[in-house]
């Protein structure tokens, strides 16, 4: 501590160098599990599904059309990953890896917390971290330092932030309503005789059925 009683920070306690390193291997280790797991969506890479399965699982979840929904999941996290890895264009890669990320944990979320019992852990992480780089860019080390920020600035990062619990909150309302919509009885029509002005009846199931359900 200096005389005057501030506080002195030392090169032992800020090294430059060192944290352009610890950022840059972070980024790209985030991005590098982003891609990879988005090419098992895409691509079936890595013992992934491809599209056809991770539609057809898409689909179950309630994310329509499942088939949409793979790819722009997929999309979202090898694409995202990619431009993350190298630190380009980073407030719309990390947002679009965080919303990606946010909608998987809110499916985790009923779960619990760890990814041991199935819970919302492991996403949830992946799109903190995610967030983090869209508010703090990509570092010295990256393609938007190289390109002098061209796709990193200020304000583009404050509207990327602002915009992922926007997109992660349609998302969820999307699919819960496409839940609810799977659970709801239908409603079988009586046909109505040729030459009546009479309007067509519906008549919901038997209770005994509902009941079933």
């Amino acid at each position: 501590m200096h005389p005057t009683g501030k506080i002195i920070m030392s090169d032992d306690n800020i090294n430059p160098a060192a944290t352009t390193a610890a950022r840059t291997l972070f980024r790209a280790a985030v991005g590098g599990v982003l891609v990879a797991h988005g090419t098992q969506k895409l691509f079936g890479w890595f013992g992934g599904g491809g599209i056809e399965e991770t539609s057809k699982g898409m689909h179950a979840m309630g994310f329509r059309p499942g088939k949409t929904s793979a790819m722009l999941a997929g999309i979202g996290e090898a694409g995202a990953g990619l431009a993350l890895a190298l630190g380009f264009a980073t407030p719309a890669a990390g947002a679009a890896a965080a919303t990606t990320m946010g909608v998987a944990a809110s499916v985790h979320a009923p779960n619990g917390f760890f990814a041991m019992d199935g819970g919302l852990e492991y996403p949830a992480v992946l799109g903190l971290a995610a967030t983090s780089f869209a508010i703090g860019g990509p570092g010295r080390v990256s393609l938007d330092a190289l390109t002098g920020h061209v796709l990193d600035r200020p304000w583009m990062r404050a509207v990327a932030v602002a915009a992922i619990p926007v997109a992660i909150g349609v998302q969820i309302y999307r699919r819960r309503k496409a839940l609810a919509a799977d659970n709801m009885p239908e409603a079988s029509a009586t046909p109505v005789e040729e030459g009546s002005t009479e309007p067509a009846r519906t008549t919901a199931p038997p209770l005994e059925h509902m009941q079933d359900q």
